[in-house]
């Protein structure tokens, strides 16, 4: 008896789009500095992405300097620890993880996984990035302004992002808010560039349903972005109005320093609503490529194909939907009429649905897999886990009569980063270990990739889990120090030295990784096409690293879906997407 793949089929259509031109820059310059190829901007997104949020990581030590050994840094003043809690957050969610997702991930793995030669509009592309470096600058700039950075929280909420008396509540503010716009005018370019290419540029043979998860978690989470900025855009234009020209968006009728301010009848809750209706999705900007991410590593290194396939692709769209409904989850405490709470811990419990349905299907994945505990597994494995975890406190504070005691808790700050920051980062470093050789035609090595995961993963749980026992015990976020306060036992202290030890640890930790990536580019073994017996496009170019134009005089034709693996029958136990099925050596 025949096996035939799934998905596998003869016929290719014609070819509907003639395949772009593209420009061969001759010079350096144009070639790595103002690159038009979508590989040269995502490395300068990526290098640009994680440079920033290498600072972003210094201003967490400073915070956890402060709250282990509180007052015994002369450089720790209650400002600057409020302008390092408000650029961390920002820099994070943000610049680091949005821009190296869409920006970094999306550049380089569209163009390839479709079977494209660039993306649509390469010249624009160009453009998305300079404008977000420009973005990069404007932020670091505001660190050197009179007053320095904004230290209103990364949440900038009016009335005090803007009155004397808060941090940078002039040029820095200023600069954040024009930073932001311009990132996201940044974006829109990228974006529209993403969608358009996923659409109209894939080669002959690749439907939608074929296409890697991979692409559809970063297609899904662009289109997000296009919806959601807009209402950040608008919110930042509005707070620069109110406070250069003195309208009153968000500014209400209020006595600042001792003196009647001039803003009359503005509405500060508008810009919350405005906040976290751009927030929300925020969060699933940065977790559905993730998302897709970590089910092509899992389905690679375990080498079994992806466990319910369309219900991933359909739970993608789900989430990306309900996330539109949700956003007022960040507002139980600034008053709402009941029944609003009740929709929004509704809809918060309702969203958990396609996202458990994904975390099934990854561990049904993996069920009786040939696991190969590699490094790019151990971070999927230990992703699940982060995220797991994570989701499973969101839900606590997705209901009301639990969210409001626990709301400005170091609880919040626990779940935030286990679902925003050890999860996501989990999914950047395994995926960088598993395309490292793409880029490069080198292998990273992989004894200091084991050790940098084990002291990744279980120093963050060393990190967040006690926070989660902060929080509950009462101790406030935010708070410069809590020395003295009668209801918060001085254990608090001592956990909170153990924390600061372990965030030094774990960022120290963090020099290995950028050591082994330098290392390996020189050192490392040579790759060759496809080290990991990959089915999806991106490994079957003709060239390793891939040139200019990705594939050779002609663009793959694409037979299949990019999940098979260990088929039975067929001699290999893997089958990529361009291979016909008459080629297929069978048993």
């Amino acid at each position: 008896m025949e096996h035939m793949a799934h998905d596998e089929s003869s016929y290719v259509g014609p070819l509907e789009v003639a395949e772009m031109e593209l420009y061969h820059p001759k010079t350096f310059l144009g070639k790595y500095i103002w690159s038009q190829d979508a590989k040269v901007i995502a490395i300068q997104y990526a290098v640009t992405a994680i440079s920033i949020g290498l600072v972003a990581l210094v201003l967490s030590w400073m915070m956890r300097l402060q709250l282990a050994y509180p007052n015994n840094f002369s450089f720790i003043d209650p400002s600057n620890y409020l302008q390092a809690v408000t650029m961390h957050g920002m820099i994070m969610v943000v610049y680091l993880l949005t821009a190296l997702f869409l920006g970094g991930f999306g550049n380089y793995l569209i163009p390839l996984m479709v079977g494209a030669r660039d993306m649509v509009f390469p010249y624009l592309n160009m453009l998305s990035f300079w404008i977000y470096l420009f973005a990069v600058i404007l932020l670091v700039i505001s660190f050197f302004m009179p007053g320095g950075p904004t230290g209103s929280g990364w949440t900038l909420y009016p009335p005090q992002a803007i009155l004397p008396g808060t941090p940078g509540a002039t040029w820095g503010i200023i600069f954040m808010l024009v930073s932001l716009i311009f990132f996201i005018i940044g974006f829109t370019m990228g974006g529209l560039n993403y969608v358009v290419t996923i659409l109209q540029a894939r080669t002959r043979g690749m439907t939608l349903m074929r296409m890697p998860l991979t692409i559809w978690g970063i297609f899904v989470a662009t289109i997000l972005a296009l919806l959601a900025f807009p209402a950040l855009f608008v919110s930042a234009v509005m707070m620069l109005f109110d406070l250069l020209l003195g309208t009153s968006f968000f500014m209400p009728a209020l006595v600042s320093m001792g003196q009647q301010a001039s803003y009359t009848g503005g509405s500060p809750l508008l810009f919350q609503h405005l906040f976290w209706f751009f927030g929300h999705p925020e969060v699933y900007i940065v977790a559905l490529p993730a998302f897709g991410i970590v089910s092509d590593l899992l389905s690679v290194h375990a080498r079994k194909n992806i466990f319910g396939y369309r219900m991933m692709v359909w739970a993608i769209v789900a989430i990306g939907v309900l996330s539109f409904f949700v956003w007022a989850h960040h507002m139980y405490v600034s008053g709402m009429n009941p029944y609003f709470g009740f929709f929004f811990a509704t809809t918060t419990l309702i969203i958990a649905i396609p996202t458990a349905l994904k975390v099934y299907n990854w561990v049904l994945t993996l069920w009786q897999g040939s696991i190969h505990l590699n490094v790019p597994m151990l971070f999927a494995i230990g992703f699940i886990f982060a995220f797991l975890h994570g989701g499973l406190t969101g839900l606590f504070l997705g209901n009301v009569s639990v969210s409001v005691p626990l709301s400005d808790t170091m609880f919040v700050v626990a779940h935030f980063h286990m679902v925003m920051a050890v999860a996501p980062v989990m999914v950047v470093l395994g995926a960088i270990y598993h395309w490292y050789p793409k880029i490069t035609g080198r292998m990273m090595h992989e004894g200091m990739g084991k050790i940098h995961f084990w002291t990744t993963f279980l120093g963050t749980y060393a990190i967040y889990l006690p926070m989660h026992y902060l929080g509950f015990l009462g101790v406030p976020r935010r708070y410069f120090s809590v020395e003295g306060t009668s209801f918060i036992p001085a254990s608090a202290t001592d956990l909170n030295i153990g924390i600061t030890l372990a965030a030094l640890f774990v960022g120290g930790f963090q020099l290995l990784f950028l050591y082994n990536l330098f290392w390996s580019y020189f050192n490392g073994k040579p790759s060759g096409p496809n080290p990991w017996n990959a089915t999806t496009l991106e490994w079957q170019t003709s060239e390793t690293p891939p040139v200019h134009g990705n594939f050779g005089p002609e663009l793959p034709k694409v037979y299949r879906w990019a999940y098979d693996f260990s088929v039975p029958g067929v001699v290999s136990d893997f089958i990529p997407q361009n291979v016909a099925p008459q080629d297929v050596k069978r048993v």
